[in-house]
């Protein structure tokens, strides 16, 4: 509660607030820069921005080296004052906003610099400080003929970023000192021991992948820091529950499982998955003997483990089945449009259809849109037509995404691919009969 002589109420209430101001800056620098992959952002991951470094970097005749970028403190320095200056809105309540501070552990702590920890509007602050810095790169040519042979590409994804250049001298002597300048003017500075020109021959490490060049090909695989970061949490889950009945043991590792193989399935994975598969089997092999140590190893093995779809020594009770990261096969993303805007009505159509095929690559979206398909009972509600693979179909929000509109089932229907197209150009409140499958 937030409380004064006379008044009290929830802070919920000013939450909601600052959420709803929120949504509106979150449009604000969305047209006023080039467009490029950064967090915060609806509709961009990581995925996007490691696809986009594979697109830049793929080719024999890409650039051959990276600046690996790292902001020392990034969101706990930015400088108010550039933040008041440059923001454009009620500069009393940025100030208010800015100056709030955290509570952690029933303790006020004050922020003099950065954005509030946890605050609701600190990473549409956070972000639209970093913003700018690719039009800077680009006012360093004159003309795109030089643009063209130094091969600078600039790709981030929150405070990470990557520059790549023609030449080691091109990234030292002329673009590092720009992005230190830039950052200079928001009180901020790159980490002299994480920044770094790396050749990509010899690889380097973006959002918990691994990028290198071997002969011919770029491969892009999890991180070592990142493997062993999940490893080891999988070991002190099994750690902290050598009690626990391997119902509750399988409960707790299959998120961490599924997550863990969900981030890394789009690129090449195959063999460390294989790797981590027999990891996490000695993992589970010691926690189990652990728990019956009078016990033979036929007996435990009978135990724990089953033989399922004909592959042996599954993690497995009678009623749950641990999740193996062989099973995640590769499944390619398709790399987000640059100038595609969530909060933009022009592009709905082209997002439900990026849903729709990102929903049919996986079996717990093929099983959403079969429940879909049954409840239309296989009809188009634009045009009462039967709906078949030959027909085709697109995914339409009832409540569109623009007007923040959820990817719940409650909010989607099929459509005809022309009936989807014929609902956009109309641009009229629904289709006919869609209100029905509200």
């Amino acid at each position: 509660m937030v409380r004064n002589a006379r008044w009290a109420f929830p802070l919920c209430a000013t939450g909601l607030c600052k959420r709803c101001i929120c949504w509106l800056w979150t449009l604000s620098p969305k047209r006023s820069v080039i467009p490029i992959l950064t967090v915060f952002r609806r509709e961009r991951s990581t995925a996007d921005a490691i696809g986009q470094v594979r697109n830049v970097l793929s080719r024999d005749v890409s650039p051959k080296w990276v600046l690996e970028g790292d902001i020392k403190g990034c969101f706990d320095n930015i400088s108010h004052e550039w933040l008041v200056a440059n923001v454009c809105m009620d500069k009393v309540i940025l100030r208010k906003w800015l100056k709030a501070g955290f509570i952690e552990m029933g303790r006020l702590f004050p922020t003099t610099a950065g954005t509030p920890q946890g605050g609701i509007i600190s990473p549409v602050l956070a972000n639209i400080a970093l913003d700018g810095l690719q039009a800077e790169l680009t006012s360093l040519f004159s003309t795109v003929r030089e643009a063209r042979a130094a091969k600078v590409n600039f790709v981030r994804y929150a405070d990470d970023f990557i520059i790549t250049g023609s030449s080691r001298e091109l990234l030292e002597n002329e673009v590092k000192p720009l992005v230190a300048e830039f950052l200079a003017a928001r009180a901020l500075i790159l980490s002299a021991k994480k920044t770094k020109v790396t050749q990509v021959t010899e690889g380097f490490d973006f959002l918990g992948w691994h990028v290198r060049f071997f002969g011919h090909q770029l491969l892009v695989l999890p991180s070592k820091e990142n493997r062993k970061a999940f490893l080891d949490k999988i070991r002190e889950l099994l750690r902290t529950n050598k009690s626990a009945r391997q119902i509750d043991v399988i409960e707790k590792l299959t998120p961490v499982v599924r997550g863990w193989a969900n981030y890394h399935r789009s690129q090449n994975s195959s063999q460390t998955f294989a790797r981590g598969d027999n990891q996490i089997w000695h993992a589970l092999w010691r926690w189990s003997c652990r728990r019956h140590p009078t016990k033979g190893k036929k007996w435990i093995k009978q135990r724990y483990f089953k033989c399922i779809e004909g592959r042996d020594w599954r993690f497995a009770d009678k009623d749950q089945l641990l999740p193996i990261l062989a099973g995640y096969r590769k499944i390619d993303h398709v790399k987000i449009r640059g100038d595609a805007n969530p909060y933009d009505p022009a592009f709905d159509e082209y997002f439900s259809i990026r849903l729709a095929k990102r929903m049919d690559k996986t079996l717990e979206g093929r099983r959403k849109l079969r429940w879909l398909w049954w409840w239309q009972e296989g009809l188009c509600p634009h045009c009462d037509q039967k709906i078949t693979r030959e027909s085709g179909w697109h995914l339409h929000h009832i409540v569109k995404r623009s007007e923040r509109g959820s990817d719940k089932l409650t909010n989607l229907v099929l459509l005809h691919p022309n009936c989807h197209r014929q609902y956009h150009v109309r641009d009229s409140a629904d289709p006919a009969g869609i209100s029905k499958y509200k």
